[in-house]
């Protein structure tokens, strides 16, 4: 049975963007006994399409051209689990979970370079957070590596308080 987490953290942002990159900087600073990675959660989506599929797992992880052949129907396949229900990956994802802090990177999306591929980078699992959605925390990712550590460093700050809070008085 899972445990209730203390803190959630959703990562939104276009394909490639970096959402699995800050993700694991944040795991590798916690620790997997803090944090309860999404690679882990990200990765369930993978496994249950290579389960349902016959495909390789692993190979969809890493970033061959592999999952590429498949992520337009492995979207589509997606999309059709949560409209019949809804809560299907998130049952899966935290069956058995007891960090205190789950993290999800592939939350999809908003800012980022336009969409190039039809099908794929317009597809609602890519553009349905792209408006109405109010953020509590945006990361720019854009190869300055001395501004995202600032940005990480205000980021850990804030769930390290999550993690302990100062004690009641």
């Amino acid at each position: 049975m899972a445990r209730t987490p203390r803190l959630v953290l959703l990562f939104s942002g276009k394909r490639k963007s970096g959402k699995d990159f800050v993700a694991e900087e944040l795991q590798s600073r916690l620790g997997p006994d803090d944090m309860r990675h999404s690679a882990v959660i990200g990765s369930y989506i993978e496994e249950q399409y290579a389960k349902e599929h016959g495909l390789d797992f692993e190979r969809l992880l890493d970033a061959s051209n592999y999952k590429e052949m498949y992520r337009e129907d492995m979207i589509r396949w997606g999309e059709e689990k949560r409209q019949i229900d809804p809560g299907f990956f998130c049952r899966i994802v935290v069956e058995g979970v007891q960090q205190p802090i789950w993290v999800n990177p592939g939350v999809d999306l908003e800012n980022g370079p336009p969409p190039c591929s039809a099908g794929i980078d317009d597809a609602e699992s890519e553009c349905g957070l792209d408006q109405g959605v109010a953020f509590d925390w945006v990361v720019t990712n854009d190869g300055d590596q001395l501004s995202l550590e600032a940005q990480l460093e205000k980021l850990l700050q804030f769930i390290h308080g999550a993690l302990h809070p100062p004690p009641d008085i």
